[in-house]
């Protein structure tokens, strides 16, 4: 008997034409051979990997070991930097704002008084501060700090700067701010003069906090005639005041006799204000220019002309300066 006839099917597989598409095809098969020698990379790293761990936990590593290695890679043990907590939303509003703000000139910002609150203590909770000593001596009298587990006492304080002026250090005495006090301790005798002296093109900046955004205060800024900036939130490093403070604190720790009380800090914070140099506080209104322009690039992120000079400053004084937002 003769062999069967062949079904179509199999004289379609057997049918010359019908041969695999990726001998025809040369890119699938590149593509191909490619993946596959990817797969066996991963896998002979993966390999050595695990040869690698198993040998490290049968062999003790010192921390100088490891140490000298993160070094060696370009990596020091640091204290992080502190800094306010940025959501989506705030960066989203800070952008928009320096958007809207990115035509401003040194002109447009020569007009605004930039204010703002701080509060000063005597004692440090700064942990950053070091001594040289010999090995074990640390508990010699000369070697140690004493320091009260909560503040003596802090003194806040209010001011406002602009170009070729600044208000006067106005001390919060006997409580904190209200938007009641903020109307007659602040808006009344110091804003309302600044008003009347530039004119129609005065500008007034303060921060979104509580006793500023009263609607007494705002009665008062509309009776007033003054003209406020609206402010991001969450925005120190856009304040230029924020770095006068920090000078502040500086000239106050490099006192011949440091404040020891609650009167002497009042004193010393009252005339290390007046003698700040105007220059200072013109430059640092001058890069409001840059600090928007830092802030759109950064996409609404916090600048660093702020932070890095708050690092400085906590790094050296004796006391510490606590936001008040």
């Amino acid at each position: 008997m003769g062999r069967p006839p062949l079904s179509a099917k199999n004289a379609k597989i057997q049918t010359p034409h019908n041969t695999s598409k990726r001998q025809n095809d040369p890119e699938k098969n590149d593509l191909h051979d490619n993946s596959k020698s990817n797969f066996n990379r991963n896998k002979e790293r993966e390999k050595i990997a695990t040869t690698n761990q198993a040998h490290l936990r049968r062999k003790q590593i010192s921390r100088k070991t490891v140490v000298r290695r993160l070094r060696g890679g370009g990596l020091y043990a640091r204290r992080p930097v502190v800094c306010v907590p940025l959501t989506s939303q705030h960066c989203t509003a800070r952008l928009q704002w320096c958007r809207e703000h990115h035509n401003w000139t040194e002109q447009d910002w020569a007009c605004v008084l930039f204010s703002d609150e701080s509060r000063f203590n005597l004692s440090s909770d700064c942990r950053r501060q070091l001594i040289w000593r010999e090995s074990g001596t640390a508990y010699r009298p000369e070697n140690m700090q004493e320091k009260d587990r909560y503040p003596t006492c802090s003194i806040m304080v209010w001011a406002g700067i602009m170009i070729n002026g600044r208000t006067r250090l106005h001390v919060v005495a006997n409580g904190t701010m209200t938007g009641q006090r903020y109307i007659d301790e602040v808006l009344l005798p110091h804003v309302r003069l600044f008003r009347a002296a530039v004119g129609d093109k005065f500008v007034f900046m303060d921060d979104n906090a509580t006793c500023h955004r009263t609607l007494a205060v705002q009665d008062c800024l509309d009776s007033e005639g003054i003209q406020r900036l609206v402010w991001p939130a969450r925005s120190p490093d856009l304040n230029p005041i924020e770095n006068v403070w920090d000078a502040l604190g500086r000239q106050v720790a490099g006192r011949n006799y440091p404040p020891t009380n609650k009167n002497t800090l009042i004193c010393a914070l009252t005339e290390e204000w007046d003698k700040l140099p105007q220059q200072l506080l013109d430059n640092v209104v001058q890069s409001m220019v840059r600090r928007v322009e830092c802030c759109i690039t950064l996409h609404g992120g916090l600048t660093l002309l702020h932070l890095r000079c708050l690092l400085t400053f906590r790094c050296i004084v004796p006391f510490l300066r606590t936001q008040i937002k």
